[in-house]
């Protein structure tokens, strides 16, 4: 008898993770105070939303975060808070991608694995600005239809062919007491 007489292969439609990556970034924003900033006393981001698109053989990551700026001015006489909302576009790149998956089904998520945030902020030389230096981290995923292969075995399962099984069960139920039961069963 041979593998192919007892064994047969079948595809199954499902929904799988068809593609994944990761993209840190480290990015510069120059923030214009409305007086000389002296010197910085705090540089924070709040307000970050972001979504997820598909794009190509990646995935892009579109957001939005308020960046709030303390600092002096007349010579550290004075603080001040700058406000400012940023706008960026970061492309994950897939480093996994199954070219086989359904185009029309692709679900895309991705998920900041690090908020972004403000690493470093100083005056500009010519002093008039502030340069932020920002981190952020993103995974992304792909979900869409794809086939996947099993292996059916035609005759039986092995060690339990010559096997035999009760499954009937001769219980008696009417002892339980219902408060114990598990609802979500």
């Amino acid at each position: 008898m041979s593998l192919s007489d007892k064994h047969q292969c079948r595809e199954i439609m499902t929904k799988a993770i068809c593609g994944k990556g990761r993209k840190f970034s480290t990015v510069t924003h120059t923030v214009t105070p409305p007086h000389n900033p002296t010197s910085i006393l705090g540089a924070w981001i709040i307000n970050h939303q972001y979504e997820a698109v598909a794009a190509g053989d990646g995935v892009e990551v579109i957001g939005t975060y308020d960046f709030n700026l303390l600092y002096s001015y007349d010579k550290n006489s004075q603080t001040d808070v700058a406000k400012e909302t940023v706008s960026y576009v970061d492309l994950v790149p897939l480093s996994f991608l199954d070219p086989k998956h359904r185009a029309s089904t692709v679900e895309v998520s991705a998920e900041a694995t690090q908020e972004p945030s403000c690493v470093e902020a100083s005056v500009s030389s010519g002093g008039g600005n502030v340069i932020i230096r920002v981190e952020r981290e993103f995974i992304a995923e792909l979900v869409a239809e794809t086939k996947v292969r099993v292996l059916v075995c035609g005759r039986g399962h092995g060690d339990f062919e010559d096997k035999d099984f009760d499954f009937v069960d001769e219980g008696n139920f009417e002892d339980l007491d219902p408060d114990l039961l598990d609802d979500d069963l």
